[in-house]
């Protein structure tokens, strides 16, 4: 399913607490994260939706990244 705002799309997998404040996607990108143990991926797709939040533990130390859209890597 996607929403029309990152916030709609963290929401709706109850996962807004565990989203790093300014981690922003652009067109094509998909966020990635780990917080307190669980690990939690947004992708934004071309039109500027973004799907729903899949959220499952982890055990990996915390982290962020933002992985580019595929017509960025060569």
């Amino acid at each position: 399913m996607f929403h029309p705002t990152l916030n709609q799309a963290l929401e709706a997998a109850d996962a807004v607490h565990l989203w790093p404040l300014g981690l922003n996607l652009r067109y094509g990108e998909t966020g990635q994260a780990v917080t307190d143990g669980q690990f939690v991926s947004v992708y934004r797709d071309e039109r500027g939706l973004y799907e729903t939040a899949i959220v499952y533990a982890s055990a990996c130390d915390n982290f962020q990244r933002v992985l580019p859209a595929a017509s960025e890597v060569l």
